[in-house]
């Protein structure tokens, strides 16, 4: 008998209602009472069986509706989201050229997710960033270029991937060693594009490693260039950092760090994780994230690879041809190569066993 009605209570459960739910399992205990028990339950074993028939069958009666209940909210979610990405798609129509291929759905949605899924605040920052980039043009900045500021490697790819196969990033501060503030921001988004170009495929997002060994005020940038340069990666590339990790700020870094974080939106700042090597806690951070073995000893790793100028101006003349070949300017990145020599190409960065994302 309890099978029957258990069985009859099972096709009601798709109800999506909790009330309605908790009514039927509480009609079936007066059910049960009256029809079915024709004596008191005055034996503890009696009323221990009807108590744990009766506190299973709620509790399945509310496992199966949140079961239920998630999987229509994640539904309709998905559908709702797909809806706001048409919506910016119509909104910043019609597009052509490189604006064209930015404005994917991937960059549509990154844009849509920046903005908490707001349509017209979405649509707003998404035409500044193509007004932004019609003026900077980073998808036209070389090398040679910029080659100057990368001479002492104060911000390179890694030639390694975090655990979960993502590009990484490596800044060192205290390697500054140029005062010009439009050429080190032109160096740090030629290498933000670089990153993304070599984001494995079903990654979106890079993982900065800040070293700041030999940092001093003294040396710093000024809060001009460090504020731009926060305007740009929240702004121009948004959901593109998943995490960025401060290695060892000096207690002095603090002063800097107080005025740089009021720049900071909710959203970056909870991505900014401090590590001490003397903080087990914040270790645990890095071992999370990185193969020690590959991890340059500067960030607590084993690893005492070193930066190579030549070596990794080779890897970005290669990756040029790459990016080139992408966005169809190849006669653009053989006209601006002129009168510049092609060195050797250096290896593929090292991609350590992937652990689920």
């Amino acid at each position: 008998m309890l099978l029957s009605i258990g069985s009859s209570l099972g096709s009601l459960l798709e109800i999506k209602s909790m009330a309605i739910c908790l009514s039927l399992v509480w009609d079936f205990s007066e059910f049960y009472s009256n029809t079915i028990i024709t004596e008191p339950l005055e034996s503890p074993i009696d009323q221990s069986f009807f108590r744990s028939r009766f506190d299973i069958l709620v509790e399945s009666a509310i496992t199966m509706f949140r079961r239920r209940h998630t999987h229509d909210h994640e539904e309709n979610d998905s559908a709702n989201r797909a809806a706001k990405v048409n919506e910016l798609k119509a909104a910043i129509e019609p597009r052509s050229g490189l604006s064209s291929q930015f404005c994917d759905d991937a960059c549509l949605r990154r844009y849509l997710e920046a903005r908490n899924w707001n349509v017209d605040k979405s649509k707003k920052m998404l035409q500044e960033t193509l007004k932004w980039r019609s003026i900077f043009k980073p998808e036209e900045i070389r090398w040679h270029d910029v080659a100057i500021e990368g001479e002492t490697g104060k911000v390179y790819r890694a030639n390694f991937h975090d655990l979960h196969g993502r590009t990484v990033l490596i800044l060192r501060p205290g390697k500054q060693n140029t005062s010009s503030h439009d050429n080190q921001l032109r160096h740090l988004v030629y290498l933000i594009e670089n990153a993304i170009l070599n984001l494995p495929e079903g990654h979106e997002q890079m993982v900065w490693l800040i070293d700041f060994s030999g940092w001093s005020l003294t040396n710093s940038v000024p809060i001009k260039t460090a504020r731009e340069t926060i305007n740009i990666l929240q702004n121009h590339y948004p959901e593109r950092l998943a995490i960025a990790f401060l290695y060892n700020p000096p207690r002095i870094f603090e002063t800097f760090w107080k005025i740089v974080k009021y720049f900071l939106d909710p959203k970056t700042f909870q991505k900014v994780k401090f590590v001490y090597p003397k903080n087990d806690e914040s270790l645990e951070l890095m071992r999370q994230e990185f193969d020690v073995e590959i991890l340059p000893s500067e960030f607590g790793g084993r690893s005492l690879s070193q930066y190579d100028h030549e070596e990794f101006s080779s890897l970005m003349t290669k990756d040029e041809v790459k990016a080139a070949g992408k966005l169809g300017q190849d006669d653009k990145l053989n006209h601006s190569s002129k009168g510049h020599s092609t060195a050797e190409v250096a290896p593929e960065p090292v991609l350590p066993s992937l652990q689920s994302s």
